[in-house]
């Protein structure tokens, strides 16, 4: 496989009816130009050949071993159920396949260590779903805190509030049980304090309440209540590496949520980023200030940090970007958006939601490991 040639790529979890892949993966690898999506699969075949048609797929399976056995598939893509990661993520590895997995990466810590680790002896490229972080908006708002748009960071603050905390389809009440590690800290939480810490660094330590206020979940398609362990309210504030402050809310609230925002103040300047929705899901709006004014005026990305502009907008948008970092982490080449995070940087996202949950559970100010 040359740099100029497509990545032949197969995804496990095709199902077109349900799940992130029919509304984001499967529409952003048909669309990029950087591969070829070489085979779907799912766990029975009249599903895998009705997204093969659906989307122009080489192939259908319904064994994903077999599928990883085709020597002519250069990576694989496993979207599917956190609890479902390990396996299939695995045995892409074990079949010497560059490998993107969705986040959460593992349902456990240690499950995302042994993951990263194995990709390392296997020497093949690794991706995590973190896709705010390939989001250009955030990618610019990054570049500007670098490049001293704001001057010493002095403190963060970001907020996100969805809505639709009390119902849902009997899909999804699956995540109502906070041990199959699916829920508002590992997801919601997880993609917008890693997109806030691409901006303005890392934790060094964390003070958290972790809550949960739903304590049933009405099955729209059933009529069931049922009982909820996973949380849906988190409040984070603390110490960063580089010694500035940062509180980070992040709710799933009953009913008109105020989405997503992210103000940075320096002391220079202040940027602001918001959107209706979560920052991996829905482009941002970035706005700054800086040398005394105190009129926000709109500041927008640059073109070179679109690197893949011909994806759909919405859900795969974002889910496409982050492909083209993973294809130039594969073909080995330069980019002018940042590295792909890898399961390695999973890994470091995982210690912080423990760290986040630790503290929360005992009471007190918790070191970021």
């Amino acid at each position: 496989m040359t740099s100029q040639q497509p990545i032949r790529l197969g995804l496990i979890g095709a199902n077109i009816h349900q799940g992130w892949s029919p509304r984001a993966h499967l529409p952003a690898l048909e669309a990029h130009s950087q591969f070829e999506l070489a085979a779907v699969c799912t766990t029975r075949r009249e599903s895998a050949d009705e997204a093969k048609a659906a989307f122009n797929a080489g192939s259908a399976w319904d064994d994903y071993n077999k599928m990883l056995a085709d020597a002519d598939i250069d990576a694989a893509t496993i979207s599917l159920r956190v609890p479902s990661h390990y396996e299939p993520t695995m045995a892409s590895l074990r079949a010497g396949k560059h490998t993107f997995t969705e986040w959460p990466l593992g349902r456990t810590t240690a499950e995302a260590i042994e993951m990263a680790e194995f990709a390392r002896q296997q020497g093949v490229r690794t991706a995590v779903g973190v896709q705010a972080r390939a989001n250009p908006a955030i990618i610019h708002l990054r570049n500007l805190v670098a490049d001293g748009f704001v001057g010493r960071v002095m403190t963060c603050h970001v907020r996100l509030m969805r809505e639709g905390v009390l119902s849902r389809v009997s899909g999804r009440t699956w995540q109502r049980d906070v041990e199959l590690g699916a829920n508002t800290l590992t997801i919601a939480c997880g993609h917008t304090i890693d997109a806030m810490c691409s901006v303005v660094g890392e934790f060094a330590d964390v003070a958290a309440v972790v809550s949960t206020q739903a304590t049933t979940w009405h099955e729209t398609d059933t009529g069931k209540d049922l009982p909820v362990t996973s949380p849906d309210n988190i409040l984070v504030s603390g110490n960063l590496q580089s010694g500035a402050v940062a509180s980070v809310q992040v709710g799933n609230t009953a009913w008109a949520g105020s989405g997503y925002l992210m103000e940075v103040y320096g002391e220079e300047g202040t940027l602001v980023a918001d959107s209706p929705d979560s920052p991996q899901l829905q482009d941002v709006r970035i706005r700054g200030a800086r040398g005394g004014s105190n009129d926000l005026e709109d500041l927008t990305p640059p073109t070179e940090l679109y690197p893949a502009p011909e994806i759909p907008d919405g859900s795969p948008y974002n889910v496409g970007q982050l492909y083209s970092q993973f294809a130039a982490s594969i073909h080995g080449t330069a980019s002018a958006v940042p590295a792909v995070p890898d399961f390695d940087h999973a890994v470091g996202l995982h210690r912080l939601i423990d760290a986040i949950q630790q503290s929360s559970d005992e009471g007190r100010r918790v070191t970021v490991a």
